[in-house]
């Protein structure tokens, strides 16, 4: 029982040292952001997306220089290209309507954007890129996004855009009663 009496204090200091240590130097982490957010723009759009080409793009980026080792950066990038039609261009003219048959001029599709998704985006290899690494990722992305922007005005984006605009907008029109539905594209 002595052991007890004697030992008891020592345990008791221990633990209070040992709570006011780990209270006076613990190490606590708060994250805080304020925001204020601002609409700079509201904007009207009338854009119907029809087809969406998903992308991958491999590309090795080289950096040549006289002075330092020829820097180099493998990336698999991962873009998408949208096809659509900007029905904010049909004027009152461009519709046409005798008894149960319509005629709807369309505008021409167009390509709405090409952006690549960066979070799909891998950087897989750098060699002697060291200190330059951010500008030569950062010059391997914009040199996709131009190829890959180039390869889809090749591409048959914008035909593929008309067929689904017909597949898409005919059912709509025909739902209001019309028997004949004519898509045309000035």
């Amino acid at each position: 029982m002595r052991i007890i009496f004697r030992v008891l204090p020592w345990l008791i200091l221990l633990v209070a040292g040992y709570f006011f240590i780990s209270k006076k130097f613990s190490i606590n982490t708060s994250v805080e952001s304020k925001h204020q957010l601002l609409v700079e723009k509201i904007e009207a759009m009338g854009k119907l997306e029809l087809v969406r080409y998903q992308i991958s793009d491999v590309i090795e980026h080289k950096n040549k220089t006289d002075f330092l080792p020829e820097a180099s950066v493998l990336l698999i990038v991962k873009a998408e290209a949208v096809g659509c039609v900007d029905l904010t261009k049909i004027t009152r003219e461009d519709i046409k309507v005798e008894a149960d048959t319509a005629v709807v001029n369309l505008p021409q599709p167009e390509i709405c954007y090409v952006k690549i998704d960066h979070e799909s985006s891998r950087v897989y290899d750098t060699k002697m890129a060291y200190f330059r690494e951010a500008k030569l990722v950062d010059e391997a992305y914009k040199a996709a996004e131009q190829k890959i922007s180039s390869e889809v005005k090749k591409s048959d984006i914008l035909a593929q855009t008309k067929t689904n605009a017909s597949s898409v907008l005919k059912p709509i029109i025909e739902g209001l009663g019309y028997k004949n539905v004519r898509l045309t594209f000035n």
